[in-house]
Order: C-alpha cells, then structure tokens, then sequence
C-alpha cells in the first residue's frame, strides 16, 4: 500500500507553481498547488499527462482554449498539447497529476493531422511589411511572402480560420531617402511603392487578408499614440538622456541607413541599429569606425534625450515567452547573446520628421521608432482585418485565444522575437500573446545579397506572369533560405523548369492521360486485382503524404521540405509507372494494368492537393483534367480517382518557357 497526503511544507518551486513529487505509483505523479492569481509556465513535454483537481477552481488553457478547473475535474493531456492551469480563485488551487511515456501515443500525438491547425482559434500570419522605398525582388518574396502565404493556405485546408496580415511600412527611415533620389516627398514614395508591392504579391498569387498603409490609415497614429502611452505607462520606459551620433558637419542626428561602421558584437560592418549578420542590436555610437552618409567627417558623439527601454531587465519575460511558441533554436540563441549584456537600454523613439511623435510632447521633434511601432502595427491589423468581417477583435484588448505567427528574415529577428514580447508585457500585463516564429536567411542572387539600394535584384515583375507563376513559386520553395543561406541562379531555375517540372512532372502526366484515353476511352479506370508491388506504392503514397503533412505543419514547417517531397511522389510515381508498363499490354495481365493506372490517377490527385499550398494555380489545373473540384481540404488519407471521372491529362499544359521578350523597334 501506497498512500501519499498532500503537504504544503515540502512543496517546491516547478514550472512556475509549487509542486512535490509522489513515489512509488509506478509512473510519474506529484502534488501541486497554483496560488491565487498564479498561472504556470506554458510547456510542452512527450508525456502523457492526467491532472484531478482536488481543491480550488481556476482554468486550463490548452494550446489556447480556456477550460474550466474545479474540484472532481480530471483531464488528460495528449503529448506535445501545450497547458498552463490558472488560479482564478481565492484560495489555493491543489492537484494531483500522473505522467508516464508512451512512445506510441507521443509518435501519433506528433504525426496527428489535427496538430496541424490550432482548432477554432483565429490564427494572424504575418509577412513582416515591406519598406516602401522600392518594389519587390525575389529575395523579399522568397521568404517572407511566400511563406506566409504557403502557410495559410494550408492551414485553411486543414480546417483553420487563418489570415495573411501584411502592410506598408511607411515611416521607414529609409522612404525619405527613396525619396530624395526619386525626386518625390516621403508620403509620395511610400503610396508608390506601397501600391507597386501589393501588385507584385498579386502578381506572385500571395493572398493578403489585410493590407495596412500605415500613414493613410486614418485610426493608426492615435491607436499608436495610445499603445506608445501603455508602454510609458509601465513606468519601465522613460525619457533618458544618452550618448548618440550626429553628422559633424549637419549636426544631424545619424541612425539606420545614415551611418555604418563595425559590428560592436561580430567582425562584420553593419549600418545602425541592427547587425544583418549577427541579428544584434547596437546603439549606433557603439559601432567602431563609424561614417556617417551625409558627409567625409567622422561622426561626433552628442548627449540627446530620448525615450529608451531597458531591454536586459527583461530576460525572465522573454524566456517565459518562448517557451510557449515555436521558437527556433537560431532566436533562443540571439535572445541569450542579448541578454548577456550586463546592461542594454534601447532608445525607442528617435529625432526626425518623418513618422508618429508621442502625445505627450516630452521628446519634442522626435518620431516613435518604427520598429517598435511595428509590434502595435500588427494588433492594428487584426482589429482593421476584424471591422470588415463583423469580429470583435481589439488592437486595446488582445484576447488570449488569437493565434500570431510571425514570418520574417533573421535580420529582423530581434524586434520580432524580443522586443515586441517585452512590449506587449508592458502595454498589457495580462496578455500572454501565443507567437511562433518562422525566420528565414538571407537568399543571394549568383552569390551576392539581393538589394534594393543598390538595384542587384531580379524584380518580381520581371519574372512573374500567368504562365510562370507557379514555377517561380517552386523554384523560390525549393531554394528557400531556411537555416542557411541560398542562391537564386537564372541558370538553376531555367534548368528546373526544363528537367523537372515540364520534363518530369509535365511529361508523366501528359502520358498518363494518354494512356488512360488510350486504354480506357478517357475515363478513370476501376482498381482490378493488386499486386504486392501495388499495395507496397500505396504505402509509399502514403508515406509522401505524411512527409507534405509533416513539412507544411506549423512545427516543422519548411516549403523546402515541402518542395523536395511533392518531387519524390512525382518521381516515386515514375518509376512505379516505367516498371508496370512492362506488361501493359499483355491482356493476362489486363486486371493488374488498370489497378496500375488508378494508382497513378491516384498519385496525380494526391499531388493536386499537395502542391495547393505552394502552386495553387497548378493544383487548380491538375484537379480539373482529374475531373475533380480544386483543392480545399488536406487528404489524411491517398484515394483513388473515382472510376469513370473524365481524365483530360493528355494534352494539358501546366508549365511553360516564358517568351522571349520582343525586340525593340529600331
């Protein structure tokens, strides 16, 4: 006999509760109690775990969902479901909870389809907003774009409420300067190249739910004057006086594009603010050898008052934060390399013109800082998304069940990743925002960064029609930068256009369907007898399936992944094909054959629905000559075309060489 009483005298500080551990049950087991107005840390384990409510009420929230939590409430928690329990109460909440491994349980919980949405919660994917002072390249659509958009699609065929919220970031340092070489003010830059973005994103088929310009939006400066004043309002951000560097012949205060020197943190030369290379943060007088772009003089340090946010008294709500998202291990590790500064105070507003000055006229001529301003840009978005839909959604009151996930290039990763939870945290104390992060590297163009300054870019009008726009998108999954950097090469893409896509995947199925309207007047044939070799192929379906599931999943999301495995099923398919029409016409093997070409038809519908994420025209196409509807719902299982459905494979065109372009006239 085993008995165990709750004790409150040995209980011990765990996941942010008090907990004691009970031995001998044979499998893990613990009292716990969760104090008045305390929740525990979110966390995600392989175990499974069961929780019987003993004393107290408070609430579960369960990968966002609220439950209720009162005596005689027992709930199990399947692996990797993310839990927190909330005393809502006036007294101690006590539980008992039993925890033990299944391997099998924790493989399906992991492989589960149904973990690949987030239930009826609203989920927000945001592309981060592009800076007006240019169009869209390649690199630009590679990653962010492209990836918010895959994302969203998928999540809707899975059965999410999901939405793609990107914008115009208008105050950009960088559109005054755009603007001074187009010979255009700063509010004439940003509409240009604001309404050149959208249509390149159109042009590229990203679907954009909720597209702000965030200096024509009539709400947005006083919702973020009023963001900015909850910030104040902590008291953790104040005006402070500190060393900054200002042009020594202008006296113009320098930061961002106007001044680069060495990385204070790596050996690498960076502009202001942010090192592109190490993702670090600097306070620009930090840099080494600094040069300032409005003159040959050396930069000269001045004192300046601006309002500044001590980012290092903050590592327990960063830590915190990222344990309850998808944090990929590159932003835990810049998040530690930050926080090792024994002291680091962020000014959060800067001198300038161009922007939205806070209202209480403490910092007279200076703007809010645009990246911080981002992170209330986004809750903007939600509530502007909300007003046209008819949903209560709130920038002042952001609700604990809204799903955010952020896309962005590692170069952004601090603002994204650190400073707007620390905002949030200030601004809402009660809001623990629910973000994973998706990051992407640098994508080169023949070795070099893509750059708009500089012009070194292969713009995405110059490559993007109706009959290229779904190779360009394979082309750009295939190669995205994901963990390191990659390459766009003109040579690389024309040579997959040519071998794979027209010469492989174009190729298999115009023969299919001329075999199927050969053999069986142009309509899906019924499966007959199955061979070992066909019951092995549908499992190797099956296994592509999950290896499409598995790279578009919000964990393990990577178009890269996602890519590479819809060309396996195609080239699976292939030489299942080749094999099997050795004795195609052989009438003894006449039942075999058919159950062949249905598993064919069947590897040709699968791919229909797989490549929806990625090349959605492409898949609308497939799916029509399959007699089929397009695409909306994720498969969990491989089906058969239903026999008898009209097969119009045979002289379908999905990809194409683009024309060459006319000639000019002489």
């Amino acid at each position: 006999m085993i008995i165990s009483r709750y004790d409150p005298q040995v209980l011990g500080e765990a996941f942010g509760i008090d907990m004691s551990a009970i031995d001998g049950l044979g499998v893990g087991a613990g009292w716990g109690r969760v104090a008045p107005g305390v929740r525990s840390t979110g966390h995600h384990h392989d175990e499974t775990e069961c929780f019987v409510i003993v004393a107290g009420r408070g609430e579960f929230d369960v990968d966002g969902a609220r439950h209720p939590a009162e005596p005689g409430t027992v709930i199990l928690f399947e692996p990797f479901e993310s839990h927190v329990l909330e005393n809502t109460g006036d007294c101690d909440l006590v539980f008992v909870t039993q925890y033990w491994r299944d391997p099998g349980r924790a493989l399906a919980s992991a492989a589960d389809i149904r973990r690949a949405s987030f239930g009826d919660r609203p989920v927000f994917v945001f592309s981060t907003p592009p800076t007006p002072n240019g169009d869209l390249h390649l690199g630009h659509l590679c990653g962010p774009y492209l990836g918010a958009d895959a994302y969203v699609r998928f999540q809707r065929m899975t059965g999410g409420e999901a939405y793609h919220l990107t914008g115009s970031d208008d105050y950009q340092s960088y559109v005054p300067a755009a603007g001074l070489h187009d010979g255009r003010t700063p509010a004439e830059t940003a509409a240009h190249y604001s309404a050149e973005i959208a249509e390149t994103l159109r042009l590229m088929d990203i679907t954009v739910d909720q597209y702000t310009v965030t200096s024509t939006d009539p709400q947005y400066a006083d919702g973020l004057r009023e963001f900015f004043a909850r910030v104040t309002a902590s008291g953790a951000v104040g005006v402070r006086e500190a060393d900054a560097l200002v042009d020594a012949e202008s006296g113009r205060y320098l930061y961002e594009a106007e001044v680069s020197g060495g990385c204070p943190h790596c050996p690498a030369v960076t502009g202001g603010n942010i090192c592109e290379e190490c993702g670090e943060p600097n306070l620009v007088h930090d840099l080494t050898a600094p040069v300032s772009a409005r003159s040959s003089a050396a930069p000269r340090r001045e004192r300046i008052s601006r309002y500044s946010l001590p980012v290092h008294a903050f590592r327990d709500t960063v830590r915190e934060h990222h344990r309850l998202g998808r944090v990929p291990a590159r932003l835990a590790d810049l998040a530690r390399r930050v926080f090792d500064r024994p002291r680091f105070d962020l000014p959060v507003t800067h001198p300038s013109t161009w922007g939205v000055a806070p209202a209480d006229g403490e910092v007279p001529g200076q703007v809010i800082w645009v990246w911080p301003e981002m992170s209330y840009g986004f809750l903007h978005g939600i509530q502007s998304l909300g007003s046209r839909l008819g949903r209560d959604w709130r920038a002042a009151d952001p609700a604990q069940d809204w799903k955010i996930v952020h896309f962005f290039g590692y170069d952004n990763s601090f603002y994204h990743s650190l400073l707007y939870p620390i905002l949030y945290k200030l601004a809402f104390p009660g809001w623990e925002p629910d973000i994973d992060y998706h990051v992407n590297e640098f994508y080169l163009l023949e070795g070099s960064k893509f750059s708009t300054s500089r012009r070194h870019a292969v713009w995405g009008k110059e490559v993007l029609s109706p009959d290229t726009v779904d190779s360009v998108r394979y082309f750009l999954a295939a190669t995205r930068p994901e963990g390191r950097r990659t390459d766009f090469r003109r040579a690389a893409y024309e040579a997959t256009l040519d071998d794979t896509l027209i010469g492989t995947w174009q190729q298999w199925l115009n023969d299919l369907g001329a075999r199927v309207a050969k053999h069986h007047g142009g309509h899906a044939p019924d499966a007959g007898n199955w061979t070992p070799e066909h019951s092995a192929f549908l499992a190797r379906l099956g296994t592509r399936l999950a290896a499409v599931t598995g790279a578009l999943g919000p964990g393990g999301f990577s178009l890269r992944d996602a890519a590479a495995a819809l060309t396996g099923l195609v080239e699976d398919t292939v030489r299942f094909s080749a094999a099997q029409r050795l004795h195609a016409d052989d009438p003894a093997w006449a039942d075999e054959t058919r159950t062949a070409v249905a598993l064919e038809l069947a590897a040709a519908r699968l791919l229909a629905h797989g490549a929806a994420p990625v090349m959605p025209r492409f898949a609308a196409r497939l799916a029509r000559c399959l007699d089929l509807p397009d695409p909306s719902v994720w498969p969990d299982t491989v089906e058969l075309v239903r026999p008898g459905c009209r097969i119009t494979l045979a002289s379908a065109v999905f990809f194409r060489q683009p024309a060459p372009p006319a000639a000019d006239p002489a």
